[in-house]
């Protein structure tokens, strides 16, 4: 799958977010390394706290139909500058899937690409706990 082709999986993820009190809707679009593509978008609730991210969203659903290596994940909102994925979904994405490309999308270009080491240069994970 081409990087356009994962961003729109994530912009259509998006029109499914549930963001009543911020109207701030993400979706994201995780790659596996079998080429499956898996969805998330953000579900916000009034507590605000218990809201789930994109991304997280997206990297439980893989694991939960046995997923366990993935190669990307495109993300995309509504927003002129760069929208990276915020500190937990790095440290989610980070303990599951490893170094991935970060694709970083606006509803009408792409506006990044890193690598998720670049945006979480000293992570915590198992090597840590040993």
């Amino acid at each position: 799958m081409s990087g356009s082709d994962l961003i729109g999986a994530a912009r259509r993820a998006r029109r499914l977010a549930h963001a009543p009190f911020s109207r701030f809707k993400v979706g994201a679009a995780l790659e596996a390394s079998d080429g499956t593509i898996i969805t998330g978008c953000n579900i916000e609730n009034a507590t605000y706290g218990l809201t789930m991210c994109a991304e997280r969203v997206a990297m439980f659903k893989a694991l939960s139909d046995g997923h366990r290596h993935f190669r990307r994940i495109a993300i995309v909102a509504d927003t002129a500058a760069p929208t990276p994925p915020c500190g937990a979904c790095r440290q989610i994405l980070w303990e599951f899937g490893g170094d991935l490309e970060v694709i970083l999308a606006s509803l009408r270009r792409e506006t990044g690409r890193h690598r998720l080491s670049a945006l979480m240069p000293l992570p915590f994970d198992a090597r840590i706990l040993r």
